[in-house]
């Protein structure tokens, strides 16, 4: 609720237009990608929360913000929160395989969520906030898999991790305002997620020395 508030807020405040908020989104093409990329899929809730840690890590081309897992073809911001077309936020992360391994992706993904949580993430609550893992091929699923009962196997978490695994479907890239927003508005960012509790609970589940 918090997020929805301060984009709508933002909205309204700035140079990005009504219309920007409710133009269908495109798909993406995974026939753009380049030799010798891949590309991986995560909802982590908020996606301007889960494109720093990727873009930090070497081998990482882009991250994309947008919309998957849904029954609503081209869906808008506006749709997506307002519930009813079941996409979740999620992130792209565009990568070279021979720096940055699949295995690496899971594990920053795993320590930059809640995944005991399956209403949401954080004080964003509802099905586009949930996390959910979406595998490519069968390689990507398998080291999903392994990658979650490793974790619940660890005993490192209080509960099982409810964070699904499922096949990737379409990606739909979110609106440009979106793209970026941490780096484009760094305060306001910062405010979000510090208000919305992410860091705090991010803190509490995986201790003040986590590497991501």
């Amino acid at each position: 609720m918090i997020k929805r508030i301060l984009v709508f807020s933002m909205v309204l405040a700035s140079n990005v237009t009504i219309m920007g908020v409710f133009a269908q989104q495109p798909a993406f093409d995974f026939e753009t990608l380049e030799p010798g990329q891949e590309a991986a899929i995560f909802a982590g809730g908020c996606f301007w929360c889960m494109e720093p840690p990727y873009d930090a890590l070497d081998g990482v081309v882009r991250t994309i913000s947008g919309y998957t897992g849904g029954t609503l073809p081209n869906p808008t911001y506006r749709q997506v929160v307002n519930g009813g077309t079941g996409h979740y936020e999620a992130v792209l992360v565009i990568y070279e395989p021979d720096t940055v391994t699949y295995e690496k992706l899971l594990e920053v993904f795993w320590f930059n969520v809640d995944p005991l949580d399956d209403g949401g993430q954080f004080c964003d609550r509802g099905d586009m906030y949930r996390t959910g893992i979406f595998f490519r091929d069968q390689d990507q699923q398998r080291l999903a898999e392994e990658s979650r009962r490793a974790l619940d196997a660890s005993r490192r978490l209080p509960r099982p991790v409810v964070t699904p695994i499922m096949p990737a479907e379409e990606y739909y890239v979110a609106e440009n305002y979106h793209q970026r927003y941490y780096r484009r508005n760094p305060v306001r960012y910062r405010t979000y997620r510090t208000a919305c509790g992410r860091d705090a609970r991010l803190r509490q589940l995986w201790g003040p020395d986590a590497p991501y």
